[in-house]
Formats: structure tokens, sequence, C-alpha cells
């Protein structure tokens, strides 16, 4: 085995994984579990199904239509 390596030609790993941060959010019961019920269904793990979701939402530029009740 060599002593040292030359990796000043090497590429970028295509399947590395994005930086992510870590955060605490609050997020109501039932939202919860909606996503876990989901992501059994569709064998993920919820938090990678409500990432993907807000991923998905980001990238659309999806804004909420909130609408206030009285």
């Amino acid at each position: 085995m060599r002593k040292e390596y030359d990796f000043s030609q090497s590429i970028q790993n295509p399947y590395a994984k994005k930086v992510k941060k870590q955060i605490s959010l609050n997020i109501e019961v039932e939202t919860i579990d909606y996503f876990k019920a989901l992501s059994i269904k569709m064998g993920l793990p919820y938090q990678t199904l409500i990432n993907s979701y807000l991923t998905d939402c980001a990238m659309r530029h999806v804004e909420p239509h909130l609408q206030w009740t009285s």
C-alpha cells in the first residue's frame, strides 16, 4: 500500500448525502401519526418522508394558503 495517494483528480461522490441541519419543530400529534402511517405504507422512515415532502414543496415554491376562521 502506498504511503500517500493523489486524490486531486477524483470526482465528488454523486450519491453523497446533502447536508442536513437538525432542528426542533412542534408538530401536531395527528400530523405525525399521519406521516408515520404513510411511512409504513411506503417503507420509509417518517422523518425522511416529512423531509422529502417539505423539500418538494420548497423546490416547487409552494406557498400555503391559510384561512383563519373566527
